[in-house]
């Protein structure tokens, strides 16, 4: 599996390390990616997924059921 969001989309930036003097180099900035499972009632189902810390933080506050619709609507779930 690559290393996206599956709620949110986030994946890798590319950026720079800048030393003290002044000398970049190609560094990549990985999402914070963790693998969780949540129980659906709706569907009476467990899922995995592999989101961002934010994304839990979401589905902490609205839910895992609201966070899915709204990644759908957005085209990052299928």
């Amino acid at each position: 599996m690559s290393r996206v969001c599956e709620l949110t989309g986030k994946k890798a930036m590319v950026g720079n390390n800048v030393s003290h003097a002044l000398n970049r180099t190609k560094r990549k900035f990985n999402a914070n990616l963790i693998k969780k499972r949540f129980y659906i009632p709706e569907d009476d189902k467990w899922i995995t997924l592999k989101i961002s810390t934010s994304a839990l933080k979401t589905i902490n506050k609205i839910g895992i059921h609201a966070a899915i619709k709204e990644a759908k609507s957005k085209g990052f779930l299928k």
